[in-house]
């Protein structure tokens, strides 16, 4: 179980902020147990992306090099999910499905799932369910299973509005079972509240 890969698939124009955190967690060493994740990043090619916020990122993987053996594939929410292109991420997710990984989509990544008919069977939240009825069109016929929470796992299926980057990751590093509960809600509950709000509940 030790140094499982988990894949972060990160297109042009992605959104940053909703992978550092949960990135950076993943690679901590859990108290007494060591590393167990390795956190790597696929996109269409190996050629570098930029992030919305400016970042360039050069990836691990081109979307044709993927690794076979992989615990978590999170599909990481910006710009470009709606272009023809992304199509191609497909054929990982479907493998994902296939091994029972953890698949993880934040923002624009749960309509790229919703346009592809992954949602019709499931419980699930977007960014906003008119605008995933819109874009996904004839693939989406789940309105009855959207929930207006921030975020909602399903079995090994997460999904989260772009707003809900840390309970996003709380889910994720749950459904990994990446540490102790009671350290990823300390983990959590550090970010949520601040560190002084935070301190108050130690007290």
């Amino acid at each position: 179980m030790s140094n499982q890969k988990v894949l972060f698939v990160l297109l042009d124009e992605f959104a940053d902020w909703e992978a550092a955190s949960l990135a950076a967690a993943l690679n901590e060493e859990p108290e007494g147990q060591g590393q167990r994740f390795d956190v790597k990043t696929v996109s269409l090619t190996k050629d570098p992306i930029k992030s919305i916020g400016g970042f360039t990122v050069l990836p691990d993987y081109g979307v044709d090099d993927v690794p076979d053996e992989y615990a978590g594939l999170i599909l990481i929410g910006g710009n470009s999910w709606r272009k023809e292109d992304s199509k191609r991420i497909m054929e990982l997710v479907g493998k994902a499905i296939e091994k029972e990984a953890v698949i993880g989509a934040i923002c624009d990544a749960t309509v790229f799932l919703g346009r592809n008919g992954l949602l019709n069977e499931i419980p699930h939240t977007s960014n906003h369910l008119e605008d995933l009825k819109e874009t996904a069109g004839d693939q989406y016929s789940n309105e009855a299973g959207y929930l207006h929470q921030q975020v909602v796992r399903s079995g090994q299926i997460i999904t989260a509005n772009g707003s809900a980057f840390l309970e996003f990751g709380k889910k994720v590093l749950e459904a990994l079972n990446a540490a102790p509960q009671e350290e990823i809600d300390e983990w959590y509950g550090f970010f949520k509240k601040g560190f002084h709000e935070y301190m108050k509940t130690k007290q």
